[in-house]
C-alpha cells in the first residue's frame, strides 16, 4: 500500500496546494516541497531489494475482466521515480521564488503537484491499463501548466497542440497494450515481460508494436511529432524544466526500455525505433542551430537527446541499453539545470536572446557556476556524468555501424554548441545590455536547484559507482531482461570513443564561435512545410469542416433538426436492418375486430385532420380526436386505468391548447407544398420503420415471456389484481418514488420561477 500511497498523496496535496499558499504566501512552497523530498528518501529505501525482490502491490480492480491495480518498484522504475520526486522537490522550491508574485500561484502548485502524482503512476504501474490511466492524466496536466498563462493566446494554443498530439498518441497506445493483452493474454507489466518470444511470434506483434511506438513517440517528441515541445516553451520555465526536460518527455523512453524485454530484437523494433531516434537527434540538433531563444534553444537540443536515447534503445543490446540509461539520468541533471538557468536569466535581466546575454558571471555567481558545470555534462568534458554518458553512446555506435557512428558523433558536436550558447555564453564576455542588469543576487529558491543538478552531475561523475551498482545495474537488467552489471569510470584509456569526443568537442566549439553566421543561415533555411505546418493546416481544415457542418446542421430551426434526426435515424436504421437481414415478420394469426379497424380509422382521420389543417383550432381537434381514439383502444384491451389517464391528458391538453392559441395571430402558411411533400414522406418512412421494428420485434422470442410471472404473482406478491398498479407500485416502487422525486422538484422549479416576478406585499 506504500506505493499506492505515494502516489495519491500527490493528488491529496495538489487539492490542498491552494489553500496552503493563500495560508503560507511566501513559504508554502517550502511546505510543498516536503513531500517530494519525502517521497525521495522513501524511494531511495526501495532500492537495495529492488534487484531481487521488489515492493509489489495487487489490488482488484474489476474482477470480472481480471483486471487489477498493480503497482511495482524495480530498479527501472525507480530510477525513473526517483528522477520525479528528486526533480520536482527542486522545481517546487524554484517555482514558488519563480512565481512568487504570481495571482495564481496555488493553481500552479496544485497541477505540477497532480501531475507529479501521475508520473509517478506512470512509473511505478505494473498493469497497461494503469499505466495508460496515469499517461493520459500527465497529459491533461500538462495542458493546464502549459496554458497556466490562459489569458495569452499563444499559450493556449501551444497547450492545445501538446494535448492533440500526446492524446492522440496514447489513443494508439492503448489500442496496442490491448492488442498486446490478447496476445499475451494478459496485462500485467511482470508476466507480460515473461512472454517475449510468444509475442513476437504472434500476429498481433506488429500493428501493437506500431500502435505502441505512436504513443512513445508522441509522448517524447520524436520527428515527425517533435513540433510541439518548442513550442510548449510558452510554459512557465518551472513547467520546462519539470516536464520537458526530465519527466514527461522521458515517459516514452522509460516505456521503451520497459517493454524492450517483450519487443524488441526483431527488425521492425530496431529500423522503427532506432532510425526514429537517429533522425530526431540529427533534425533537433540542426533546428537549435538556428535559435536564439535560449528555452527554444535548449528545448530543440531536448529533442535531440532525446532522440538519442530513443536510437540507443532501438539498436538493442545490453551495451546500448546501457548507455540510453546513463544517458537519461545525466541528461535530466544537466539539462533541468540549464532550463532553471534560463528562468533565472529571464526573471533577473527580462530578457531569454543569447543575443543579448553575456558577462552576468559578477551579477550571478551561483548561477553561473551551476550552468557551467551543466554545460560541461551537456558538452560531454570529464570529469562530469555528462561524459560518461556521451562515451558509452558513441562505444555502442562503434560497434553498429560508421553510418550510426557519423550520426551520433554529428549529434554529439550540435550538444556541444546547445551546451556552451546555454550555458557559458551568457556568463562569459563583456557585459551586453538587458532590458534589466541584476543588481543583487537571486534568493535561495531560484539558484538552489541548479546548484544541486550541477552539483550531482559533478559527483555522479567523479564517483559513479554511486549510482551504478544499487542503481543503473539493476535497472539496465530490468530493461534488458537479463542479469547485467555495469561498470562506469572515467577513463578506460587512448580509444576511438575517446578520439570521437575531442572531435565533437572540437566542431562543437567550432560551430560555436562561428554562432552568428550559423544562426543565420539555419534561421533562412527553415523549412516553412514541416510537421508543424502539416498539423497547423489539419487543425484549420477541420475547423472549416466544422463551421460548415454547424452552419448545415445548426440552422437555428427545430423543424430541421427534426428532419435532420429523423432522416438519420430512419435511413441507418433502414440500411443496418436490410443489410444485416434484422427485418422479421412475426409469426402470429391476426385477429382483427371491425370495432378495432374502426378505432384504427378514427385514429387516422384524426390525424389527417392535424396535418391538413388551416386553422389552429382544427389541428388541435384532430389531434384530440387521435388521442381520444388511444385511450378507446387502451380501454377495449383491458387497461381502463391507462385509458382514463389518456383521456384526461387529452382533454387538459386540448384545453389548454384553445387557451393557448386564442390569443395567437392568425394561421399562416410558412411552409411551401414542396416542403410538406417532403415532410410527409419523411414522416411516411418514419412510421414505416417503426411500424416494422415493433413487428420485427414481435418475431422475436429470444426469452421466456415474464408477463405470466407477474400475472400469477401480482395478488400473491403485491396484493392488487391490477397488474399495471402492482408494477408500478410495487415491484417498480423505487423507479416510480424517483419520478415522483423528478415532478415534485420541477414543480418547485416552476413555483419559485411564479413566485420571483410577483411584487412583495407592501
Amino acid at each position: 500500500m506504500t506505493l499506492l500511497a505515494a502516489i495519491l498523496a500527490c493528488f491529496g496535496l495538489a487539492a490542498l496546494a491552494p489553500v496552503l499558499v493563500q495560508r503560507w504566501r511566501r513559504g508554502a512552497a517550502w511546505v510543498l516541497a516536503l513531500l517530494p523530498a519525502g517521497l525521495t528518501l522513501f524511494l531511495a529505501s526501495q532500492l537495495p531489494g529492488a534487484a531481487t525482490d521488489p515492493t509489489h502491490l495487487s489490488l482488484p480492480w474489476i474482477p470480472q475482466l481480471n483486471l487489477t491495480l498493480s503497482l511495482r518498484a524495480d530498479a527501472l522504475s525507480l530510477l525513473f521515480a526517483l528522477l520525479i520526486s528528486g526533480v520536482g522537490t527542486l522545481v517546487v522550491i524554484y517555482a514558488g521564488a519563480y512565481l512568487a508574485d504570481h495571482r495564481d500561484l496555488g493553481r500552479f502548485f496544485g497541477w505540477l503537484l497532480f501531475f507529479m502524482g501521475a508520473m509517478l503512476g506512470v512509473a511505478l504501474a505494473d498493469n497497461l491499463l494503469v499505466l495508460y490511466i496515469f499517461w493520459e492524466l500527465t497529459s491533461i496536466s500538462s495542458f493546464f501548466l502549459i496554458g497556466f498563462d490562459h489569458e495569452n493566446e499563444t499559450a493556449r494554443a501551444a497547450a492545445r497542440q501538446a494535448l492533440v498530439v500526446t492524446t492522440g498518441g496514447g489513443l494508439a497506445m492503448l489500442a496496442g497494450f490491448l492488442l498486446l493483452g490478447q496476445a499475451a493474454g494478459t496485462l500485467e507489466l511482470t508476466a507480460l515481460l515473461s512472454q517475449g518470444p510468444a509475442v513476437r511470434a504472434s500476429p498481433q506483434y506488429l500493428p501493437a508494436l506500431a500502435l505502441i511506438l505512436l504513443g512513445a513517440f508522441t509522448k517524447s517528441a520524436q520527428f515527425p511529432f517533435h513540433f510541439w515541445l518548442p513550442e510548449a516553451m510558452q510554459a512557465p520555465t518551472p513547467v520546462s524544466a519539470y516536464l520537458h526536460s526530465a519527466t514527461m518527455v522521458k515517459a516514452g523512453v522509460y516505456l521503451l526500455a520497459r517493454l524492450s524485454p517483450l519487443l524488441a530484437g526483431t527488425p521492425a523494433w530496431t529500423w522503427a525505433v532506432g532510425g526514429v531516434g537517429l533522425v530526431t537527434l540529427l533534425v533537433g540538433g540542426l533546428l537549435a542551430l538556428g535559435q536564439t531563444d535560449l528555452k527554444r534553444l535548449l528545448a530543440y537540443s531536448t529533442i535531440a537527446a532525446l532522440g538519442l536515447m530513443v536510437g540507443l534503445l532501438g539498436l538493442g543490446g545490453a551495451e546500448a541499453v546501457t548507455a540510453a540509461v546513463v544517458f537519461l539520468l545525466g541528461h535530466a541533471l544537466y539539462k533541468g539545470a540549464l532550463f532553471l538557468v534560463a528562468g533565472v536569466l529571464d526573471h533577473e535581466t527580462g530578457s531569454r536572446d543569447v543575443r543579448q546575454l553575456s558577462g552576468l558571471w559578477r551579477a550571478l555567481p551561483a548561477v553561473a557556476v551551476s550552468a557551467f558545470l551543466a554545460a560541461l555534462s551537456f558538452a560531454g568534458v570529464p570529469p562530469l556524468v555528462g561524459f560518461i554518458g556521451k562515451e558509452l553512446a558513441y562505444e555502442t555506435a562503434l560497434h553498429v555501424s560508421p553510418w550510426v557512428t557519423a550520426a551520433v558523433v554529428a549529434g554529439g558536436s550540435l550538444f556541444v554548441f546547445a551546451a556552451v550558447s546555454a550555458g557559458v555564453g551568457p556568463f562569459w564576455g563583456r557585459q551586453a545590455i538587458v532590458p534589466h542588469v541584476p543588481t543583487h543576487r537571486p534568493p535561495l529558491g531560484l539558484w538552489l536547484g541548479p546548484a544541486v543538478l550541477g552539483g550531482l552531475g559533478l559527483v555522479l561523475g567523479v564517483a559513479p559507482g554511486v549510482a551504478a551498482g544499487p542503481l543503473l545495474s539493476p535497472a539496465v537488467a530490468a530493461a534488458t531482461g537479463q542479469p547485467a552489471h555495469v561498470a562506469l569510470a572515467l577513463w578506460h584509456g587512448l580509444t576511438p570513443a575517446l578520439g570521437l569526443s575531442g572531435l565533437s568537442l572540437a566542431v562543437g566549439a567550432g560551430l560555436y564561435l562561428l554562432r552568428e553566421p550559423v544562426r543565420r543561415v539555419f534561421a533562412r533555411a527553415a523549412w516553412p512545410w514541416g510537421p508543424a505546418w502539416a498539423f497547423q493546416s489539419a487543425a484549420a481544415i477541420l475547423l472549416r469542416l466544422a463551421r460548415g457542418q454547424t452552419r448545415l446542421l445548426q440552422s437555428g430551426y427545430l423543424r430541421h433538426y427534426l428532419l435532420i434526426i429523423f432522416v438519420t435515424t430512419t435511413g441507418l436504421t433502414t440500411l443496418t436492418l436490410a443489410w444485416f437481414g434484422g427485418f422479421q415478420w412475426p409469426g402470429i394469426q391476426l385477429d382483427v375486430r371491425f370495432y378495432e379497424v374502426a378505432l384504427i380509422g378514427l385514429i387516422a382521420v384524426g390525424t389527417l385532420i392535424a396535418i391538413t389543417s388551416r386553422s389552429r383550432l382544427g389541428a388541435v381537434a384532430g389531434l384530440g380526436l387521435a388521442g381520444y381514439g388511444v385511450s378507446l383502444i387502451f380501454l377495449v384491451f383491458g387497461a381502463p386505468d391507462l385509458a382514463m389517464t389518456q383521456f384526461l391528458v387529452e382533454s387538459l391538453t386540448v384545453i389548454l391548447f384553445v387557451l393557448v392559441l386564442y390569443h395567437l395571430p392568425g394561421f399562416t402558411q410558412l411552409s411551401s407544398r414542396r416542403a410538406r411533400l417532403r415532410d410527409a414522406l419523411v414522416a411516411l418512412l418514419s412510421g414505416g420503420l417503426m411500424t416494422a421494428l415493433v413487428l420485427s420485434v414481435a418475431g422475436l422470442n429470444w426469452y421466456p415471456s415474464i408477463s405470466g410471472y407477474f400475472a400469477e404473482n401480482a395478488l400473491a406478491l403485491g396484493h392488487g389484481r391490477n397488474v399495471v398498479n402492482v408494477l408500478l407500485v410495487d415491484f417498480r416502487g423505487f423507479d416510480t418514488l424517483g419520478e415522483i422525486t423528478v415532478l415534485s422538484i420541477a414543480a418547485l422549479g416552476v413555483y419559485a420561477l411564479l413566485k420571483l416576478g410577483q411584487e412583495p406585499d407592501k
